[in-house]
């Protein structure tokens, strides 16, 4: 007995979607370490300065992106993780939503328009109220069980 077979089937959904938040954050490291080069960001500054470089607002906004995708991850992966063993299908789906809004957060963040990271990047937030309300839900069947 592996204990897999206490979880549904369809929680192997949550576990992909997982792996591919994975993926999305090795491809952020990518790019950051991409605009440290084409910058000149050394480590172990996190952030350019302005005073000290031209491009500064550029690399901070990518950086940023980054780092607050890096933020947002914990809260992410537990939501996930709960949420997914009552509702693997709907919380897969809530996930799927939060990572590719994700992407398209970065990205926006990453033109140096901080203001841009919201035009689908907003998503992100409601596919995690969603993975909220799962999670919650999967506490109170525990308790009422």
């Amino acid at each position: 007995m592996t204990g897999l077979e206490m979880l549904p089937k369809e929680y192997g959904y949550v576990v992909l979607i997982v792996a591919l938040s994975g993926i999305l954050n090795l491809w952020m490291v990518y790019q950051v370490v991409k605009a440290r080069i084409k910058y000149n960001v050394r480590l172990p500054r996190l952030y350019a300065l302005e005073s000290e470089n031209k491009d500064a607002k550029l690399f901070n906004c990518i950086q940023r992106g980054h780092q607050n995708t890096l933020e947002w991850m914990p809260l992410f992966l537990m939501l996930m993780a709960m949420g997914g063993i009552k509702h693997p299908i709907m919380s897969s789906v809530f996930g799927f939503i939060y990572v590719v809004a994700r992407f398209f957060y970065f990205n926006g963040y990453s033109t140096g328009h901080p203001q841009k990271r919201l035009t689908v990047g907003v998503y992100n937030y409601m596919a995690l109220v969603g993975l909220l309300l799962c999670t919650i839900s999967c506490g109170l069947g525990f308790l009422l069980a």
